[in-house]
């Protein structure tokens, strides 16, 4: 089964149970990069193997940018 969220204003569906972290994966972002934001919280990168994605979450994630 598979659940529709928004990523950053994109509506995107992903697999019922998908967590933070698989989240990043399929989207090919460096967990060590971002920061997370789910329905307005910000959610620690610690919990995000164990944080799965709920119906209608709202997403979004900020990169960091290094520079010099």
């Amino acid at each position: 089964m598979r659940i529709d969220i928004v990523v950053n204003g994109e509506a995107r569906n992903v697999p019922e149970g998908q967590t933070i972290l698989g989240l990043l994966r399929q989207l090919e972002l460096d967990p060590a990069r971002v920061a997370v934001e789910m329905d307005r919280r910000i959610v620690k990168q610690p919990a995000w193997d164990q944080t799965r994605l709920p119906a209608g979450a709202r997403i979004e994630i900020v990169q960091f940018v290094g520079g010099g």
